[in-house]
């Protein structure tokens, strides 16, 4: 029986949890999945109950599921608290544990969308990209890292570093994704300048012996971030660090209308994985009905196709949610003020693909 850890976290993450744990209950039902899941906490939320953003419970657990359902992490209430101590050290700390190194995530516009984003529609009409990002290396994770020195003279270092073992796992999970899709690959990097991402470009180019029928070429992150906003239709499969992939996958987001329809996976190499939407915890809306449960709800797609085996099931939900933004509903985030639209909130949202699965 599959078992599904939910860590709704902070901000609009009870919100958005809600809403996708009632999708996860219905499918459930539908194709008899025999799904069963567990409310655990991680963030402030874990600090307000333990002192700790990640507590042991937690990540024995999430260790031990099939798959991990995440909200967000994070807000004011907790900024003040020491690095090591903050609701996002919670997401990090789960995401080494679990040894998630591949975070898979899609752009991807919807048709009905194409007005909401900031360029212009010929421009994005059509997009659909995958970002495939290092998680659990580079300068988030590398060592030494600090500040040191004396008030006023102080210095802080961080260590971007990667070894061939690393970038071959997790290029093969982008050449991989690659193949099953147009069969073009960009490797992101800063070779003109970073040493450690000159290993990465060597072993792409090695990696790339064996994918003879992908076309990979390279990029460096200041170039790519240009040709997202330039022409993105270029892209099928981008592949790149945890620093870059961090920022680029946000900038992509953004192509779709709103950063609140994009879903992710990080998945480990027994194809476990934790879920979750792309945007954060949105204090400033949280409780007030207005978050956009879309990505969580497709990022609960992503769950059942990657770590459940239950392609059926992950279909329906993705079908339903294009029935309901066909209809014209949308949260504030993704409307354009165009005819025919309807402003609902986030419990309103939620309803509505339950009925499109009905």
């Amino acid at each position: 029986m599959p078992n599904i850890i939910l860590l709704s976290g902070d901000g609009i993450g009870p919100e958005i949890m809600a809403e996708a744990g009632r999708v996860l209950n219905r499918v459930n039902e539908q194709h008899a999945l025999g799904i069963s899941t567990e409310q655990c906490l991680i963030g402030g939320a874990a600090i307000d109950a333990t002192g700790e953003p990640l507590p042991d419970e937690t990540l024995t657990k999430s260790k031990d599921a099939d798959a991990v359902l995440f909200g967000a992490v994070g807000g004011p209430k907790w900024d003040s608290l020491p690095m090591h101590k903050r609701p996002e050290k919670g997401l990090l700390k789960i995401r080494a544990g679990m040894d998630l190194f591949a975070n898979l995530r899609p752009a991807l516009l919807y048709p009905e969308l194409a007005s909401a984003s900031t360029l212009r529609e010929e421009v994005v009409s059509g997009l659909d990209l995958l970002i495939v990002r290092e998680l659990i290396g580079g300068i988030y994770f590398g060592e030494p890292r600090g500040i040191e020195g004396e008030p006023g003279q102080r210095v802080g270092y961080n260590t971007d570093r990667y070894s061939e073992p690393e970038i071959e796992r997790i290029g093969r999970i982008a050449f991989d994704a690659a193949m099953a899709r147009d069969k073009k690959l960009c490797s992101v990097d800063k070779a003109n300048v970073l040493e450690v991402t000159v290993l990465w470009r060597e072993v792409m180019e090695r990696l790339s012996q064996e994918y003879p029928d992908v076309e990979l070429w390279h990029m460096y992150v200041d170039n790519a971030a240009m040709q997202l906003v330039r022409a993105p239709k270029q892209f099928d499969v981008m592949v790149t660090g945890n620093l870059f992939g961090d920022i680029l996958s946000d900038a992509a987001a953004m192509l779709t209308g709103s950063i609140g329809m994009l879903p992710s996976a990080s998945l480990n190499s027994q194809k476990q994985g934790l879920y979750e939407p792309c945007h954060g915890s949105a204090p400033d809306i949280a409780g007030q009905d207005l978050a956009n449960p879309l990505a969580t709800i497709l990022s609960v797609s992503m769950m059942l196709l990657h770590s459940l085996n239950a392609p059926k099931a992950a279909q329906a939900i993705e079908d339903a949610v294009k029935s309901v933004l066909a209809s014209g509903l949308r949260t504030k985030d993704i409307a354009t003020g165009a005819s025919g639209e309807q402003i609902v909130g986030c419990r309103a949202m939620g309803e509505a693909v339950l009925k499109a699965l009905t």
